[in-house]
C-alpha cells in the first residue's frame, strides 16, 4: 500500500470530496494527493481538512492538466503504482484492490470498464460512450469495452512514458493514443459508476465534442 497512490482531480466538488477521501482511507490506501483545478467553492479547505495532499491550480485548466499535476507529485514522492479516481464520488473505493492486483500481475496500465459489470447507464450516456468505443476502436485501434472511464491504474513505467497534453476532456482519448503508440500492456477491469444528481459527470455532448476533436486532431498530426 505504501506505493499506490491515489490521484483525485477536483473541480467544486465541496460537497463530495470529503466523503470520497474517506472511502478510499477505509480500504487502507493513505497516500492521496488531491488537485483542487482553480475551484471557487471550498473544495480545497475540504481536501485539506482530511489530511491529504492537497494541490491548487489557481486557475481551472482541465482534468487532463490536474491529472498530470498529481501524476508528476506522485512520481516524484516513489509511487509505484498510481490510481486516478474521480473526487466526485462516482467511482467506488473498494474496487482500487482489483486494479493495484492486476498491475501487479505486470500490466502497464489498467481501464475501468462500467460495460464489465451490471450498471444503470442512463440511455443518452450509454449511446454516447458506445459511439466513443467504435471511435477508438477505429482511430487508435486498441479494443475496449469502455474508453472514458477516470478509473485507472498506471504503472511506473507507464506514468513516465504517458504525458497528458490535453488539459480538457480530451485526456482520455489521448491516453488511449499513448497505450498505442508506446504498445503499453493494458487490461480492464469490471467497475462500478453510480449516477445520481449529486455527481456532475461528463455531459453527453460534451463526449461528442471530444469525439470530434480527436478526429480533427488526428487529421492535423496524424
Amino acid at each position: 500500500m505504501d506505493k499506490v497512490w491515489i490521484v483525485m482531480p477536483a473541480y467544486n466538488e465541496e460537497k463530495n470530496i470529503g466523503k470520497t477521501i474517506d472511502s478510499v482511507k477505509r480500504e487502507g490506501f493513505n497516500n492521496i494527493v488531491i488537485v483542487d483545478d482553480g475551484s471557487r467553492d471550498k473544495t480545497y479547505e475540504k481536501a485539506l481538512s482530511k489530511g491529504v495532499w492537497v494541490l491548487k491550480h489557481e486557475v481551472n485548466l482541465g482534468q487532463g492538466a490536474a491529472l498530470q499535476t498529481g501524476i508528476d507529485f506522485a512520481l516524484k514522492n516513489g509511487a509505484e503504482i498510481i490510481i486516478t479516481f474521480d473526487s466526485d464520488g462516482q467511482h467506488s473505493a473498494k474496487e482500487i484492490k482489483d486494479f493495484v492486483k492486476k498491475i501487479n500481475e505486470g500490466y502497464d496500465v489498467v481501464l475501468g470498464s462500467r460495460f464489465l459489470k451490471k450498471n444503470k447507464i442512463p440511455t443518452s450516456r450509454k449511446i454516447a460512450l458506445k459511439i466513443g468505443i467504435l471511435f477508438t476502436s477505429l482511430v487508435s485501434h486498441i479494443r475496449l469495452t469502455d474508453t472514458h472511464n477516470g478509473f485507472r491504474a498506471f504503472s511506473r513505467k507507464a506514468a513516465e512514458t504517458i504525458r497528458i497534453k490535453m488539459n480538457d476532456m480530451a485526456h482520455a482519448s489521448e491516453i488511449l493514443d499513448e497505450i498505442a503508440k508506446h504498445k503499453l500492456k493494458y487490461a480492464e477491469v469490471p467497475v462500478t459508476i453510480k449516477y445520481d444528481k449529486n455527481i456532475k459527470g461528463q455531459p453527453t455532448l460534451n463526449s461528442i465534442r471530444i469525439a470530434l476533436k480527436m478526429i480533427a486532431r488526428k487529421l492535423i498530426f496524424g
